[in-house]
């Protein structure tokens, strides 16, 4: 009878130590912390939400705001701003680079931003609307000059003298006249080729030819041909 007493008693838990019993008291003080701060911040949240429901209901009831820009928040609020328009029947975008400065914005359904109006937000810039209507004019006209030359195809320059007239007195008329008929000719029969182009004399012999053409025709001798 002894010897099962006193297996039974050997068998059973011993008691705790002292540094057993201080570790259970610090992590029942930690878990009773921890719980603390869950509820603070829960009911953080609750008033939070139920400021920001106050704020956007005041934003529906003004009829002279169509926007409204909010302070930077962290991420949680801004999630819980989204909720609060989202339920609201608003439009809301977030701005900012750093997740520290990043802010809300929030817009009325029939004010909803345009593509431009947003991307002068995230440039961190002001929306001016008349001077969005004045670069888009700008470049709408710019746009219709480009497909107006495109149509009109390549400017042809002509110049506002014939150069066979403003130096027939330095190359003679009989000359001019025969340039002229050489024009006329390649126009018609297309393009002269480079060799046929090249002149051969020499610049004296080409100046006495003029000359004796001029004198021939002032004397009203027929032209000798040239071989």
């Amino acid at each position: 009878m002894a010897d099962l007493l006193g297996s039974i008693l050997s068998s059973m838990e011993k008691p705790p130590s002292f540094g057993d019993q201080e570790t259970r008291r610090k992590a029942r003080e930690q878990a009773t912390q921890l719980k603390k701060l869950q509820e603070q911040e829960k009911q953080q949240k609750v008033e939070f939400r139920k400021r920001m429901e106050k704020e956007v209901s005041d934003f529906i009831q003004d009829s002279g705001q169509v926007k409204k820009k909010f302070q930077p928040m962290n991420k949680i609020e801004r999630s819980i701003l989204h909720d609060v328009v989202e339920v609201a029947g608003l439009t809301s975008f977030s701005f900012g680079e750093d997740d520290d400065c990043r802010y809300v914005m929030i817009f009325k359904k029939e004010f909803a931003p345009s593509d431009e109006e947003l991307e002068s937000y995230r440039h961190g810039e002001e929306w001016d609307p008349q001077k969005a209507e004045e670069k888009r004019k700008l470049k709408e006209l710019a746009q219709q000059q480009e497909e107006a030359a495109a149509q009109q195809g390549p400017v042809v320059v002509s110049p506002a003298s014939d150069y066979k007239d403003k130096y027939s007195h330095l190359i003679g008329k009989g000359a001019a006249k025969d340039a002229a008929h050489m024009l006329q000719a390649n126009k018609t029969y297309g393009c002269v080729p480079v060799a046929n182009k090249r002149d051969t004399r020499s610049i004296e012999e080409a100046m006495n030819e003029i000359r004796a053409k001029k004198r021939l025709r002032q004397s009203g001798e027929e032209l000798p041909t040239t071989s």
